[in-house]
């Protein structure tokens, strides 16, 4: 019985993955590197796989250059200044705030320390500790928390609930040193999905937000976890919520995206029905996406979390010239969803490129069709 559930299982495989592999009108095969069939990214001028920057969706040097110079020399001023110069309101200092947090959490995972060695991430202890009434830093240490959680402990565990409520108190602490600053509300999401609020409870967080920054994509799409069916909400509650969101999105706001979004967190985990990325609810969704792309701002930093996301649907539903459209904006970051989800980030995200490139070039494309 155990050997036919599991060439049961095979077969599924299969025909989840046959989709990718071919397609209507001839192969569309990923071939051995060398051979003279293979389509090779790098023909396109993208980046190895090696070289591929798992840390942020796309570039944003001054923040390289800082991490740099803290990882380092374990100095956090760097740090303080930087976010100290970056505005309040904007999608940018929640970003920053996540890639600090994220450095110094995953430098404690690398060397949580011992008798004779510093943990990790000591920088923002010191931080924290020399300038207790610096807004950054505490932001910094609420979302270094929250992400401690679920790094290392299971969700509706004692050790879970003890560390969110140690956030929830860290991030009532930045929002009084900062209160027009969204960015304490924003990861108070995070803890209000881990520690079950209320819908009531997070509607109350979620107004905050919207007094200070209406129109925040990361905030959003952190609001939009909790609705979601695997957590507080459901599938409806998920889409109303991002169609209201797209539905009032000002001019050039990436809101637009928000129901693609949506179906990405309600995606079967594996779907046999033929055409569902071409159906009416995907194709809507991502033309909103691509809507939205269009018309934003060439600087806006949520831009590459959209264009991220395209690339998986694009792929998915066989738009190979769209997809590729995507790729030169974003190539060499994949820090992003839906790639930050596996374990090796890089090489999914080199899959669907590589996918990309096949359809591409079996429709007729290549590098010198390729607009930039």
């Amino acid at each position: 019985m155990e050997i036919l559930w599991v060439l049961i299982a095979l077969l599924m495989i299969g025909f989840v993955l046959l989709p990718f592999l071919r397609r209507r009108r001839g192969a569309v095969g990923l071939v051995p590197a060398g051979h003279p069939d293979a389509a090779d990214p790098a023909n396109y001028g993208f980046a190895r796989q090696e070289e591929l920057d798992i840390r942020m969706p796309g570039p944003d040097q001054d923040l390289l250059d800082v991490l740099d110079v803290v990882q380092r020399t374990q100095d956090h001023r760097a740090a303080q200044q930087l976010l100290a110069g970056t505005p309040a309101d904007g999608e940018q200092r929640w970003q920053r705030v996540q890639a600090f947090a994220g450095a110094a959490s995953l430098e404690l995972a690398q060397r949580p320390g011992g008798v004779s060695e510093t943990p990790g991430g000591q920088w923002l202890r010191v931080w924290r500790s020399e300038a207790p009434k610096d807004a950054g830093g505490a932001a910094v240490h609420a979302e270094f928390l929250v992400q401690q959680a679920w790094r290392t402990a299971a969700p509706g565990s004692d050790e879970f609930r003890i560390i969110m409520e140690e956030a929830k108190a860290a991030c009532g602490e930045a929002a009084l040193l900062a209160p027009g600053d969204p960015v304490p509300y924003i990861v108070e999401l995070s803890v209000a999905r881990g520690l079950a609020y209320s819908q009531q409870e997070f509607e109350q967080v979620w107004l905050k937000i919207l007094d200070r920054a209406p129109a925040h994509m990361g905030a959003h799409l952190a609001a939009l976890h909790y609705w979601c069916e695997k957590w507080h909400g459901s599938r409806q509650q998920a889409y109303d919520f991002a169609e209201a969101a797209a539905a009032r999105a000002p001019e050039g706001s990436l809101l637009a995206a928000m129901p693609l979004f949506a179906v990405f967190e309600h995606l079967p985990e594996v779907n046999l029905v033929s055409g569902f990325y071409q159906s009416e609810v995907v194709s809507k969704a991502i033309h909103g996406a691509l809507h939205a792309v269009h018309s934003a701002r060439a600087d806006d930093p949520m831009l590459a979390h959209v264009r991220h996301m395209l690339i998986f649907f694009l792929v998915r539903s066989e738009r190979w010239a769209e997809a590729m459209g995507q790729l030169i904006h974003v190539d060499g970051h994949v820090g992003a969803l839906p790639w930050t989800l596996s374990p090796d980030p890089a090489a999914e995200f080199a899959v669907y490129r590589a996918l990309a490139v096949a359809g591409y070039e079996a429709n007729g494309g290549s590098p010198a069709t390729l607009p930039h």
